[in-house]
C-alpha cells in the first residue's frame, strides 16, 4: 500500500477546514495517510484528523512554530518527506498550502503540481501519473502528467466537499524539528484584525451585488438581507472598480473565492472572472432583468426582475414569517 503525507493547515493550534479537503482527496488514493503538523494542534483538531482518515499524525515542535512561517513550515515538510519517503505529498490549494508546498519542492528540487481536482490515469505509487488540474483561476482544466518518485501536489480549494471517514484516534508522534535560525525571517510576529465573525470566504450565505445595484448608496437592502440570513455582502469587480465597495468584498478570480450554501447574485452579469470565485457555491439564486446573463444561465434558481423591487419583497416575506 502507498504512503501519503498530508500537510495540516492550522491557525495557532486551531485546525483549518482546508486540511479536511486534502484528507478527503487522500482517502481516494488507497494509501496509509500520514499528517504533518507544524507546531501545536489542540485535542479536538487531532481527533478530527483521525475522523477524516489520518492514520499517523507527526507533530513537529519548535519555538518558530508559534505562528505561521512559510520557510519554517516548508523546511519541516521537506525534512519529513526525506524521512518518510512517501509516494505523494498533499496540501489543500490555499495560498498557505501552495506556498508551503512550493517551499518544500524548491528545497528538495522536485516538481510540484498545484490545484489538482482528480487523478486521471495511474495509481499514486506509479512512476508516472496523469491528473486534472485547474488553470487560469478555474476557467481552464488541464490534463497534466507528473513523473517523480514522490509526487507533490495540492488539491484545488473547494473542488470537493470534505467528508468524514468516521475514523478513530490516530497515532501521534511528536519530535523536535531541526530548523536554522535564518528561517525566522518570514515568521508571522503580529496581527491586525481587520474583521471578526463570519467572513466572506466562510459565510453560509452571500448576498452579492453587481453593476445593476446602481451606486454606492444603494446597498441597504443587500446589507439588510445578508444580516437577516447570517451572511455577508459580496460584489463584482465592476463594483469595486467604480468605488462602490472595498476590494475585500469582491468575489472572483482576483477577489475572494466563496463556497456558501446559498449565493444570491443580484444584478450581476456573471463574467468568467466572477464565476470562478462563485462556482463552488452549493446553490445560486440569480436576480436579474436579463435572462440571458451568464449568471442567470448557470444559476440553480432565477428571478426576472429589478433587484430593488425583489430584494425588499424577500426581506418583507422573511420578516412576516418570523413574526
Amino acid at each position: 500500500m502507498a504512503d501519503v503525507l498530508v500537510l495540516c493547515e492550522h491557525d495557532r493550534g486551531s485546525l483549518e477546514d482546508a486540511t479536511l479537503e486534502a484528507l478527503t482527496f487522500a482517502r481516494g488514493l488507497d494509501a496509509d495517510i500520514h499528517v504533518l503538523v507544524c507546531g501545536e494542534l489542540d485535542d479536538d483538531g487531532i481527533a478530527t484528523l483521525g475522523e477524516y482518515g489520518a492514520d499517523t499524525v507527526h507533530v513537529a515542535e519548535h519555538d518558530m512554530f508559534a505562528d505561521f512561517g512559510p520557510e519554517a513550515w516548508g523546511q519541516a515538510l521537506a525534512d519529513k518527506i526525506e524521512d518518510l519517503d512517501p509516494d505523494a505529498v498533499l496540501a489543500c490549494g490555499t495560498s498557505k498550502g501552495n506556498e508551503v508546498m512550493a517551499q518544500a519542492a524548491a528545497r528538495l528540487d522536485v516538481p510540484f503540481v498545484a490545484n489538482v481536482t482528480e487523478l486521471a490515469d495511474g495509481d499514486i505509487d506509479d512512476d508516472e501519473v496523469e491528473m486534472i488540474r485547474v488553470q487560469w483561476g478555474g476557467s481552464l482544466l488541464e490534463r497534466a502528467g507528473l513523473e517523480a518518485d514522490t509526487k507533490l501536489l495540492s488539491v484545488a480549494h473547494h473542488s470537493l466537499e470534505a467528508e468524514s471517514a468516521d475514523g478513530g484516534a490516530p497515532n501521534v508522534e511528536t519530535y523536535d524539528a531541526d530548523l536554522d535560525d535564518s528561517l525566522q525571517r518570514t515568521v508571522c510576529v503580529g496581527r491586525d484584525v481587520a474583521e471578526s465573525g463570519v467572513t466572506l470566504s466562510t459565510a453560509p450565505v452571500v448576498v452579492g451585488g453587481g453593476r445593476g445595484v446602481g451606486g454606492a448608496d444603494a446597498w441597504g437592502p443587500l446589507e439588510q438581507l445578508a444580516e437577516m440570513l447570517g451572511g455577508r455582502v459580496g460584489c463584482s469587480r465592476a463594483v469595486t472598480n467604480n468605488g462602490w465597495r472595498p476590494h475585500s468584498d469582491q468575489v472572483g478570480q482576483t477577489g475572494t473565492r466563496i463556497a456558501p450554501e446559498l449565493y444570491i447574485a443580484s444584478g450581476i452579469s456573471g463574467a468568467i472572472q466572477h464565476w470562478v470565485g462563485a462556482m463552488a457555491s452549493k446553490k445560486i439564486l440569480a436576480i436579474n432583468t436579463d435572462m440571458d446573463a451568464n449568471m442567470v444561465v448557470k444559476a440553480d434558481y432565477a428571478v426576472k426582475g429589478d433587484l430593488h423591487e425583489v430584494l425588499p419583497a424577500i426581506i418583507a416575506e422573511i420578516e412576516a414569517r418570523r413574526g
